[in-house]
């Protein structure tokens, strides 16, 4: 599980890293915009890549069980992730009213998607994995609405609503099918 922690601290330290503004500030003057965002992508693939290298090492040594959870969140956690999908889709859609509602809709994807596995994950690994991205959004949000960045102003529906429903409900309905090849577990 270390090296899943490892890739966690390295993915969320460049992540933080943009929620400190003058900290970023400097060092976008030092190094200049193209290349902090090259360093940035370069260092937040890399914690990804052993977040996910440390997740199956983890998963394959066996699962540390904290709690069962029970057969009925299942329903509530697809539910979430359809959400989830729908966000995620809308945050890079045209503007529209799901934009303008959430705000700040990748935030708001990342958050029902933690939620969703904290409720049908009960072993450790996962709690710690999806918990930590359920704390980031948190947070990240938070530093967001701190600095004033108020999101889309809300509007009617539009066609950036009507692509990010069918996109999310696809791309939903894809994970669904695809979770067992991808993850290794179906979804129930």
């Amino acid at each position: 599980m270390t090296p899943m922690i490892a890739g966690l601290v390295l993915f969320f330290a460049a992540h933080i890293l943009t929620t400190l503004r003058t900290v970023r500030a400097t060092v976008v003057g030092r190094l200049g915009e193209g290349p902090y965002k090259g360093l940035y992508s370069l260092v937040s693939l890399a914690g990804l890549v052993v977040i996910v290298w440390g997740f199956g090492r983890y998963r394959s040594g066996g699962y540390i069980s904290v709690w069962d959870p029970p057969a009925w969140l299942h329903p509530i956690a697809l539910v979430l992730m359809w959400f989830s999908f729908v966000a995620l889709a809308a945050a890079y859609s045209p503007a529209g009213k799901i934009k303008g509602v959430l705000r700040h809709p990748m935030l708001a994807g990342v958050k029902a998607w933690a939620l969703a596995h904290l409720l049908v994950n009960g072993d450790l690994g996962s709690m710690i994995l999806f918990a930590a991205f359920l704390a980031w959004a948190v947070y990240d949000r938070i530093a967001v609405k701190r600095r004033g960045d108020s999101g889309a102003p809300p509007s009617g529906f539009t066609a950036g609503d009507a692509i990010a429903l069918a996109v999310g409900s696809g791309a939903c309905a894809a994970m669904v099918w695809l979770h067992p090849l991808i993850i290794g577990v179906p979804i129930t």
